[in-house]
């Protein structure tokens, strides 16, 4: 039975239980990215190891690549994966509007430049809700109009109402019966524009509602007052999903607003990159100052990277430029992630939970 149930709240913090076809996940929960079908540097079988209840791929480049009838002999993206636990699809909206793939937006859909082919093709609401369905994930997104960051009010308008037109005929399209479908709300930073967008989408009807077109650079700050403010105008009862936010701070504080589900590629990448996530926010494992420190990469993380190595061996690896350093160090980061999102959960259970008081525990080492 699919839906979703609120078992314990901590202010507007809620901690709850999101039924989807291939099992339960406890919220609040954060999903890696894994956009062709896979987590870069990550088997299915480490990513397990993070404790990561549910992924999220792109139907957009998986359409192409490998292509629906591949994916099709497999009987879905599921078994294509080998991933056996809960899978959004993102419809690729944002990769098809970037300025890369985008040749022409209109109201029926995107014009877009196949990035393989360099083929003219047409991505219409109604395309992406179908491959979705063939796909089988456990949630489909619909696709959605994304204004980029510091669009002026005139762009936001037309996104705004074109999100809605194109929400409305993704469930209109949606048959799979097993899915669950999820609209999304735009409106950039514009409070009139956000609660209008919001109203819209409530009043079509989905199975839970996306904050979509935030942390796609502008101030954190923005950011946040700009969850803050919507919020109020997306249902209680449905899973609330802010798309794109995955650092420590913006993870902890939007869970104290309200939010349940979060995913972004930003642990995984950056941790590519040599930026390690520890109890004290995060630090450069490139830094000559790692290169005798013997000490795990966070004293209080339970990894098998933790567990088996020193800062300096991966300070080490990442200067001399092996792969396993980037593979060591975003294992870390996820692994560290979901394991805070473990630690929110109990907290709110508990009924003590505040954002403020978590980030202080967690610095001091004290999770």
């Amino acid at each position: 039975m699919k839906g979703f149930k609120i078992e314990a709240t901590a202010g507007k913090a809620r901690a709850g239980t999101l039924k989807t076809a291939h099992g339960e996940i406890k919220t609040p929960f954060f999903m890696p990215v894994a956009t062709k079908g896979s987590v870069k540097l990550l088997s299915v079988e480490e990513v397990e190891l993070t404790k990561t209840q549910c992924l999220i791929s792109n139907a957009f480049i998986l359409s192409i690549r490998p292509g629906l009838d591949v994916i099709g002999k497999h009987n879905g993206l599921h078994n294509f994966m080998n991933w056996k636990k809960s899978l959004f699809t993102d419809s690729g909206g944002f990769q098809v509007l970037s300025d890369e793939f985008c040749i022409k937006l209109e109201d029926e859909g995107v014009l877009f430049r196949n990035p393989f082919t360099g083929k003219k093709m047409l991505f219409s609401p109604e395309k992406s809700i179908e491959i979705q369905n063939k796909l089988g994930s456990d949630v489909a997104m619909c696709l959605d109009d994304v204004p980029k960051a510091g669009a002026k009010t005139e762009r936001i308008n037309e996104a705004v109402e074109r999100t809605a037109k194109w929400a409305k005929r993704c469930k209109e399209t949606h048959e799979n019966k097993k899915q669950l479908l999820f609209g999304i709300c735009q409106g950039g930073t514009s409070k009139k524009l956000r609660k209008k967008s919001a109203e819209q989408i409530n009043k079509i009807g989905f199975d839970g509602t996306a904050i979509g077109g935030l942390a796609i650079g502008e101030p954190l700050k923005k950011m946040l007052e700009t969850v803050e403010f919507t919020l109020p105008f997306i249902p209680e009862e449905k899973p609330r999903y802010l798309m794109g936010v995955g650092s420590v701070e913006e993870l902890v504080k939007s869970v104290e607003m309200g939010i349940d589900c979060f995913d972004s590629i930003f642990p995984a990448r950056t941790g590519r990159h040599g930026k390690v996530f520890n109890n004290a926010g995060h630090f450069n494992i490139g830094s000559a100052t790692y290169r005798f420190d013997l000490k795990p990469l966070d004293e209080n993380c339970k990894c098998f990277v933790c567990k088996e190595h020193s800062r300096s061996y991966i300070h080490h690896l990442f200067k001399t430029k092996e792969e396993n350093a980037k593979k060591y160090i975003a294992f870390h980061n996820l692994f560290f992630v979901q394991s805070m999102m473990d630690k929110i959960r109990e907290e709110i259970i508990e009924g003590n939970f505040s954002a403020k008081s978590f980030l202080g525990k967690m610095k001091k080492g004290e999770l």
